[in-house]
C-alpha cells in the first residue's frame, strides 16, 4: 500500500514533485499544491523483446524467465499466475478464478477465456438466508461455505494447450520452487495476514502455514509452504488432478467436514469458457475487454463513451470539471450493473445495448455540470430502451498480470481469491487457499457485498452459475497493431482503475509509470460518496467538487495495477503500480 508522504511546513509557493514533472513535460495538470505532496512517480522500465508487469517481483521474474527461454506471452503469462499463487496467497492463486484475454500478433485477433469460478451444484438463492429471510453475517464471507468452485488451474491448462511454447511443466516450475524453498515476507503479506487473524485461529491448516505456531509473521520472515509445493508439483505433471485425483479428492472431503458445498461432482464438471471480447472505439483506438460475466469491459466502454460525447478527455487532468463528469458518468455505468448484469449463460444481458453509442446520446444529457445527482436520481437504464436498442444493433483482493513478448502476442489476465485469503481456509495437506467468491453474487436483493455494490436477479445464486465481476483485463490496439494492455485488482474499484490508466495513456499523454502512479477517484452508484485518493488532489479542486454536492471520502492509495505500453519508436514500456510492490521486467 503506498503511503503518501505527510504535509510539510512550506514557505511561499513552491512546486510539488508532481507539478514539476508535469511543467517538465509540457503539461497543464495541477495536480498539486504548495499544500499537498504526492510521493514519487514510478519510473517505466523500458525493453524491446519482451516484459511481464505483475504484482509481485518474483512472479515477474518467473514469467521473465520463460520469455527468456524462447516461450510465447502464454508462457510466461501461466509461469507469472502459478507464481503469484505462492507468494501473494491472500489475493489470488489456484484456489480462486479470474478471467484472461489474449491478442495475437500474427492475426490481431483477440480471444477472452473466462476460468472464473462457479457456484456448487448445491448452491440456492436462500443459502445464506436465516429462517426468518435475513442474512446471516458473514456466511459469504468465512468459512467453507463462502467457497465457489475454483477454476484457476483449468483456465491456466486451457490456453496453455492452445498457446502454449513450453512444456506444461516447464511453466510451473518456477512456483514449485519458490513454495518448496521460499521467499522472504514483506510488509504486504505481513499486514494482509494481520487482517485474517481471526479466521486463522479457526482453520488450523491455514493457522500452520501462515503463522509462526500461532504467532504473526514478521517482515524477513522466510515462508515455505511445503504442502502447496507437493500440489503444484502434482500440477505440473498432469493438471486433471486438481479436478478428478487426489487433490480434488482432498478438497471434497474438506467440504463434507465442514459444511461446505463443494463436491467431487462439482470439480470434475468444471469447464473454463471461451468467450467473445466486448469492443468498442475510444479516440481512434479499438478497445477490447473481459465480457459477462464479467461487468468490467461493458461498463469501461460504456464510460468511454460517455466521456468522448462530453470531451472530458479534452479538459486539464485535475480540472473539476473533468472529476465532476468523471464521477457522474461513473454513476451511470454503476446503477446500470447492478440491475442488468449476471452471468450470460442464465440471463439475458443488453451488452450491445449498453456499449453503443446510441446509449451514450440518450444517458449524457443527464449530465449536470453544477451539481452532483443523488444515487435516487440515477437510474439505471429502461429495459425498454435497452430492447429497442438491442433490436436496433442485432442487424448491424485480486491480482493483474501483463505480458507481451518479441513477437507482440500480449496477455492482460486478471484472477482471484476474492477478499484477503478468500474464505481465509485451507486445505489440509494442499497448501490450496480457497475462495469466497460466492460472496460476489446478490446474496439478497439490494444486500451490499464486501465492496458495497447491491444487485439484483440477474445476479442471483443458481448451481453452476458465474457470480459478476468487476475484472477488468483490457487490451487496445490501432490499424492493427498493438498499443497497449493493462488491468488491475480492487474490487469495485478495478473497472474505474483501469479506466483511468487508459486515459491517463490515450487522452493525457503520460507514460506507463505516470499513468499508474496518479491519483484515482471512483463512485460506484451506491453507497453516495465520491472516494478521492489522499493528497493526490489539490484543496481547491476538492472544495469546487464540495460545492457541487459530491459527498467526498478520502482514503489511501487502492488498486495495483499494471500496464505495458506500446512507445512511438515500437519498443515496450512497462511499470506497476507504486501502491503495490509489483515490477515490470523485461529483456
Amino acid at each position: 500500500m503506498l503511503r503518501p508522504r505527510k504535509r510539510q511546513k512550506q514557505q511561499g509557493r513552491r512546486l510539488t514533485m508532481w507539478s514539476f514533472r508535469w511543467l517538465m513535460l509540457g503539461c497543464v495538470l495541477a495536480i498539486a499544491t504548495p499544500q499537498t505532496t504526492w510521493a514519487a512517480i514510478v519510473k517505466p522500465t523500458r525493453s524491446q523483446n519482451g516484459m511481464v508487469a505483475s504484482a509481485h517481483p518474483l512472479a515477474s521474474q518467473a514469467g521473465l524467465e520463460m520469455l527468456k527461454q524462447g516461450g510465447h506471452a502464454v508462457d510466461a503469462a501461466v509461469a507469472t499466475t502459478f507464481a503469484i499463487s505462492v507468494v501473494e496467497p491472500f489475493s489470488a492463486g489456484i484456489g480462486g478464478g479470474g478471467f484472461l484475454l489474449y491478442r495475437e500478433a500474427q492475426t490481431n485477433q483477440i480471444i477472452a477465456l473466462d476460468f472464473r469460478e462457479k457456484a456448487p451444484l448445491q448452491a440456492s438463492p436462500q443459502m445464506y438466508l436465516d429462517d426468518q429471510g435475513q442474512v446471516r453475517r458473514r456466511a459469504s464471507i468465512d468459512g467453507h461455505l463462502a467457497v465457489a468452485v475454483p477454476g484457476t488451474v483449468a483456465g491456466l491448462q486451457a490456453i496453455h494447450q492452445q498457446q502454449g511454447r513450453l512444456p506444461w511443466a516447464t511453466v510451473v516450475a518456477p512456483a514449485v520452487q519458490l513454495a518448496e524453498q521460499g521467499f522472504s515476507v514483506s510488509d504486504r503479506l505481513v499486514r494482509a495476514t494481520q487482517r485474517r487473524q481471526a479466521m486463522f485461529q479457526q482453520n488450523a491448516a491455514a493457522r500452520a502455514v501462515f503463522t509462526r505456531e500461532g504467532e504473526q509473521l514478521q517482515p524477513g520472515d522466510r515462508l515455505i509452504q511445503s504442502d502447496l509445493a507437493k500440489t503444484l508439483r502434482a500440477i505440473a505433471q498432469d493438471p486433471t488432478t486438481f479436478y478428478r485425483g487426489w487433490i480434488a479428492d482432498a478438497i471434497a472431503a474438506d467440504m463434507a467436514a465442514n459444511g461446505g458445498l463443494i463436491t467431487k461432482a462439482d470439480l470434475a464438471r468444471y469447464q473454463p469458457t471461451w468467450r467473445q471480447p466486448v469492443c468498442g472505439l475510444f479516440l481512434l483506438v479499438r478497445v477490447c475487454a473481459m465480457p459477462p460475466p464479467s461487468s468490467g469491459g461493458v461498463h469501461l466502454l460504456q464510460m468511454l463513451n460517455l466521456i468522448e460525447l462530453t470531451d472530458l478527455h479534452t479538459k486539464d487532468w485535475s480540472h473539476p470539471d473533468r472529476l465532476h463528469g468523471l464521477a457522474e458518468v461513473m454513476k451511470i455505468a454503476y446503477a446500470d450493473r447492478a440491475i442488468h448484469l449476471g452471468d450470460p449463460d442464465f440471463v439475458q444481458v443488453p451488452v450491445a445495448a449498453l456499449i453503443s453509442r446510441d446509449y451514450a446520446r440518450q444517458r449524457h444529457p443527464e449530465i449536470q455540470w453544477n451539481r452532483a445527482r443523488s444515487a435516487a436520481e440515477v437510474k439505471a437504464a429502461d429495459p425498454a430502451l435497452l430492447e429497442r436498442l438491442s433490436q436496433d444493433l442485432e442487424s448491424a483482493d485480486t491480482s493483474h498480470l501483463t505480458v507481451v513478448d518479441r513477437d507482440r502476442n500480449a496477455v492482460s489476465l486478471t484472477f482471484t481469491i476474492n477478499l484477503g485469503f478468500g474464505a481465509g481456509v485451507v486445505v489440509p495437506g494442499t497448501g490450496i487457499v480457497l475462495n469466497n467468491e460466492m460472496d460476489d453474487f446478490a446474496i439478497a436483493p439490494g444486500v451490499p457485498n464486501a465492496f458495497g455494490l447491491v444487485g439484483g436477479e440477474a445476479n442471483a445464486i443458481a448451481p453452476r452459475k458465474v457470480p459478476l465481476s468487476s475484472m477488468t483485463p483490457t487490451i487496445v490496439t490501432a490499424d492493427n497493431k498493438l498499443q497497449l494492455a493493462t488491468g488491475a485488482p480492487g474490487g469495485s474499484t478495478i473497472i474505474t482503475t483501469v479506466l483511468q490508466i487508459l486515459l491517463n495513456v490515450r487522452a493525457h499523454g503520460m507514460d506507463a509509470g505516470q499513468a499508474v502512479s496518479a491519483p484515482r477517484l471512483h463512485h460506484q452508484w451506491r453507497p453516495e460518496f465520491l472516494r478521492m485518493e489522499q493528497d493526490g488532489f489539490a484543496p481547491e479542486v476538492l472544495a469546487s467538487l464540495q460545492r457541487r454536492g459530491h459527498q467526498l471520502r478520502e482514503s489511501r492509495g487502492w488498486g495495483n495495477a499494471n500496464v505495458i505500453v506500446i512507445t512511438a519508436d515500437h519498443g515496450l514500456e512497462g511499470a506497476a503500480d507504486p501502491r503495490g510492490e509489483g515490477a515490470a521486467y523485461g529483456y
